[in-house]
């Protein structure tokens, strides 16, 4: 077998992998109701995961962080702040980012 061969079958292997284990926890959870405490908690994950990848942009990526990201987080922060809507603020920053990377 050639590389690709094996790469293409490793690939998809592995995503079938990642798909079972996924599915695994909706398919055991589908029909039973989460305990109050669960559900209180799952309320603060997308919240979080903003905050690391803020973080990480700001602080410790790879990429320099100029002008155009940090008017985009700016602009983010203001929606959340705002409307308390993730999508929102997802969409309003990454349009922000968009518009002012498209005007340089």
């Amino acid at each position: 077998m050639t590389l690709s061969v094996v790469a293409l079958v490793a690939t998809v292997a592995v995503g079938i992998g990642t798909y079972a284990m996924r599915s695994s926890f909706i398919h055991a959870l589908a029909d039973r109701d989460l305990p109050p405490a669960v559900r209180e908690a799952l309320r603060y994950v997308a919240p979080s995961v903003m905050a690391a990848l803020v973080v990480s942009l700001g602080f410790g990526g790879s990429a320099g962080v100029g002008w155009a990201e940090i008017a985009a987080l700016s602009v983010g922060g203001v929606v959340g702040w705002r409307t308390r809507s993730l999508p929102l603020v997802l969409v309003a920053g990454m349009a922000t980012l968009w518009a002012l990377r498209a005007a340089l």
